[in-house]
């Protein structure tokens, strides 16, 4: 009994944690990098490099940006859960993103949606960054309670 109640804490866990990230195709930022977006780059990740963090799936372009993401892996999470930074700030919505339109700011990584003529991150910056952020982490908190 206490091994099944053990294992059903760990699946609850994880499916709770799952809950509050974009992973679509399996992975958070769509399997890019997320260590690599701090050296300004929005790099595809390769299978051979993955870990998992609070039931979420990573993958890295390297086994050094894989041992850099586990020795501090909340530097390098997504803010938002990996959702697009703008719609969580200007509506509150979770919106996906396309990996490769990203923003490091105050050393966090935010991710934006690029698609159709509509890129988020030239509106982040267009309508006021830093307003945005701020009804964003309002936004995120009220999306959580």
């Amino acid at each position: 009994m206490k091994k099944f109640i053990t294992i059903l804490l760990v699946i609850v866990t994880t499916t709770f944690y799952a809950q509050d990230y974009n992973t679509k195709k399996g992975y958070i930022a769509e399997g890019y990098d997320v260590v690599a977006y701090f050296s300004n780059k929005a790099l595809k990740g390769d299978k051979k490099f993955k870990t998992e963090f609070e039931g979420v799936k990573y993958k890295f372009t390297s086994q050094e940006n894989l041992e850099t993401f586990t020795k501090n892996p909340k530097k390098y999470i997504p803010q938002y859960g990996g959702y697009c930074a703008y719609a969580i700030g200007k509506k509150g919505k979770k919106v996906s993103i396309d990996p490769k339109t990203f923003e490091i700011r105050e050393g966090k990584l935010y991710l934006f949606y690029n698609s159709w003529g509509t890129n988020t991150l030239e509106l982040w910056t267009k309508e006021g960054a830093e307003k945005l952020k701020n009804e964003a982490d309002k936004n995120w908190i009220k999306i959580h309670q």
